[in-house]
């Protein structure tokens, strides 16, 4: 209910005199200008202006994005370090950021905190952005007064997670994208200016060669049935994303099937890998207990199969079986992977045993995500050469063959 109250107020800028006589500003959530003005008052500042935050065009459309929530992190951890009370660390925070979206969910966090509630709690309410993992560390950094120490271990930790996550997604968007341009050059060319060609080529009165009439013929259906299959193919893109998004079970399909891909396979394999072993030992320094843990480690892990298995493993945990074996059960877990955990069980330093793994496959993952760019490059380009080369040979093969005979 305080969240949807804090979605329906409105950011307001203010600048007043102080009972010093000192000039000050700052930035108060609320739902009208007078509710401003009398808490303005009632910390004894006269206000000589309010008016409403202004989002602007690109502001206003800015989404936050797990990048400002490292960063939010960062900066919080870094002013209670500094002796900064929590409430004026927001306001700080607030000011300095252009995100109009993230200005309003600080000051809507920062209400909260005033009103008396714990900053876990006043997280909680924005579970859109601050899942169970931050939320229980934060209660953890709390309850133990180490709020400072969590907060870097929460910045830290996302700090990894989403240079992992980018380094992944830039390596894929690229390809991505020239496979898009390449896509969308050929059908530009086969719907427009093969049947210039055409034309060309009813005026010579011979025989095709039977390339240039395959393209020909590839052209005319593209022409002629071109829209269906438009309909068609976004229908069934927006039928997949639809299930993808609503359906465990293609989900777990899916990123089973990206597992067993060759080369991006094993990278997504690193990669929640990676994520499973930050994540457990971030909550295991942390000091929260191995099976409440391993709750936030499988949604951590992104990938469906991985957090099934993270869950099996869980259950197995809870009825005594130890962590090393539960791991080996699942067979997700590379050798190497569960005797380091095997080690770190025995020494009792499983948080520094899971650091070491995630620095291991962090490593591998970007040494792997660069490889892949390399090898992919030149493929790419390749690909593109021959589908465009490939229908500038078809266009003109006619015309040599008719120079040729002459």
């Amino acid at each position: 209910m305080a969240d949807k109250a804090g979605i329906s107020n409105t950011l307001f800028l203010w600048k007043g005199t102080d009972r010093k006589g000192n000039k000050v500003k700052g930035k108060s959530m609320a739902s009208n200008e007078l509710i401003v003005r009398a808490e303005l008052r009632r910390q004894g500042i006269v206000p000589s202006r309010i008016k409403k935050q202004t989002s602007g065009f690109l502001k206003g459309n800015a989404k936050i994005k797990p990048a400002d929530i490292a960063i939010f992190s960062r900066q919080l951890a870094t002013m209670l370090g500094a002796g900064i009370p929590l409430v004026q660390a927001f306001e700080i925070i607030a000011t300095g950021h252009e995100n109009f979206a993230m200005q309003k969910l600080i000051a809507s966090i920062k209400s909260d905190v005033e009103g008396g509630s714990a900053l876990a709690e006043a997280l909680a309410k924005h579970q859109l952005y601050f899942d169970d993992l931050f939320v229980n560390l934060v209660e953890a950094g709390e309850q133990a007064g180490a709020l400072e120490t969590l907060l870097e271990k929460i910045a830290t930790y996302k700090e990894k997670t989403e240079a992992i996550k980018n380094k992944i997604k830039k390596a894929l968007t690229y390809p991505a994208a020239i496979i898009v341009v390449a896509f969308v050059v050929t059908i530009i060319l086969l719907i427009f200016v093969i049947p210039a060609f055409e034309d060309l080529f009813q005026g010579f009165g011979a025989d095709l060669p039977a390339f240039t009439r395959m393209v020909i013929d590839l052209s005319q259906f593209l022409r002629n049935q071109g829209w269906y299959i438009a309909i068609i193919g976004t229908a069934a893109i927006y039928t997949f994303f639809y299930f993808k998004k609503r359906s465990r079970r293609m989900r777990h399909f899916i990123d089973r099937a990206t597992l067993k891909m060759p080369i991006i396979g094993s990278i997504l394999q690193k990669a929640a890998i990676a994520r499973y072993a930050r994540t457990l030992s971030t909550m295991f320094s942390a000091g929260v207990p191995l099976i409440e843990a391993l709750e936030s480690v499988a949604g951590a892990t992104g990938n469906i199969v991985y957090e099934n298995g993270v869950l099996r493993m869980k259950d197995e945990v809870a009825t005594g079986q130890r962590l090393q074996q539960s791991m080996e059960n699942t067979g997700l877990f590379p050798n190497m992977v569960v005797q380091m955990i095997a080690v770190g069980e025995e020494s009792g330093s499983l948080d520094e045993m899971s650091a070491k793994v995630a620095d291991f496959y962090e490593e591998d993952v970007d040494n792997a995500v660069d490889s892949l760019s390399s090898l992919l490059e030149p493929m790419i380009m390749a690909i593109l050469g021959i589908l465009v080369g490939g229908l500038v040979i078809a266009m003109y093969l006619p015309i040599f063959k008719m120079g040729a005979v002459i």
